[in-house]
C-alpha cells in the first residue's frame, strides 16, 4: 500500500453515517466502507437502511449495520451511539448528514411547527449526536466528525430560509466542537451545493448536466463528495479541524 493510500485507509475504524440510505449519505457510506471503515446506515426508514447495508457490506467486503433513526430526536442520537458501540464496540467516525428543506409558499406561510422541525432535524439532533460520539472519542482512540450542511448556509435564499439558518448554525457547531474536542477529536463540515439527488428532483434542472446557474456548468454527484468525507475522516487529514469546505460548482465563489 502506498502513503497516500496508507493515510486514507479505514481498516478498523467504525464509521456512522446519517441520512445514510440514499443520495450524498449513501455515497458517503459506501466510500468509507470501501476505505475500510465497518460502516453503520441510519435513517428514518429501517427498510431504506438495511437495502443499503445489505449493498455496501456486499460491494465492499466490510461489515454493515442497518439502525432506524430520527435525527429530531435526541433520545434517537443516544440510542444510536448506544447500538453502535453494542453491535460494533467501538465509534471513530460520525458523519453528520441527515437533513430536510421543506418547501412553503412564502414566509408568513411557515407554521410554528415546520419551523421547529426544521431546526431538529438539522442542528439540534446533529448537535447531540456530535456531542455524544465526540465525547467518546476523545475517551477512547480519538476520531472525527464530519458535518454536512450546505452552500445555501452561506447565501440564504428565501426559498429554504429556516433550512439556511439551521445550517448556517451547523457551521458554527462545526468551529466550535473543533475546539471543544481538540486534540483527540477533529471537526469538520462540508457544503455541497446543487447536486442531482432525488431530493432536488422538485427544483433541479431536467438534465442535471446542463445548469447554467453553476460556474462548472452542471449539477454535482454524490460520488463526487464522499472522497472528501473520506479524507476528512482519515489520518490524511490529521492537521485539518474546524474548516468549512465547499462543494458547489463554484456557487459561493464570491461569498
Amino acid at each position: 500500500m502506498n502513503t497516500l493510500a496508507a493515510l486514507h485507509d479505514l481498516t478498523g475504524k467504525t464509521a456512522v453515517v446519517t441520512g445514510g440510505s440514499r443520495g450524498i449519505g449513501r455515497a458517503i457510506a459506501g466510500a468509507l466502507a470501501e476505505a475500510g471503515a465497518d460502516v453503520v446506515v441510519a435513517s428514518r426508514k429501517l427498510d431504506a437502511c438495511e437495502t443499503a447495508a445489505t449493498e455496501i457490506a456486499k460491494e465492499s467486503g466490510r461489515r454493515a449495520e442497518a439502525v432506524a433513526f430520527h435525527a429530531g430526536h435526541w433520545a434517537d442520537c443516544d440510542r444510536l451511539v448506544g447500538e453502535t458501540l453494542d453491535r460494533l464496540g467501538r465509534l471513530d467516525v460520525l458523519v453528520n448528514n441527515a437533513g430536510m428543506s421543506p418547501l412553503y409558499t412564502d414566509l408568513t406561510g411557515i407554521s410554528e411547527e415546520l419551523y421547529d422541525k426544521t431546526l431538529a432535524v438539522n442542528l439540534k439532533g446533529p448537535f447531540r449526536l456530535a456531542v455524544l460520539a465526540a465525547t467518546h472519542m476523545a475517551e477512547h482512540d480519538g476520531g472525527s466528525v464530519v458535518n454536512v450542511g450546505t452552500a445555501g448556509s452561506l447565501t440564504a435564499s428565501t426559498r429554504e430560509l429556516p433550512y439556511a439558518c439551521a445550517k448556517a448554525g451547523l457551521n458554527a457547531l462545526t468551529v466550535g466542537l473543533a475546539e471543544a474536542y481538540a486534540p483527540k477529536v477533529r471537526v469538520n463540515a462540508i457544503l455541497p451545493g446543487p447536486f442531482a439527488t432525488d431530493l432536488s428532483r422538485g427544483w433541479a434542472p431536467e438534465d442535471p448536466d446542463e445548469a447554467p446557474f453553476v460556474p462548472l456548468g452542471r449539477m454535482g454527484r454524490p460520488e463526487e463528495v464522499a472522497p472528501l468525507a473520506v479524507h476528512l475522516a482519515s489520518a490524511a487529514s490529521s492537521f485539518t479541524t474546524g474548516a468549512i469546505i465547499r462543494v458547489d460548482g463554484g456557487i459561493t465563489r464570491k461569498v
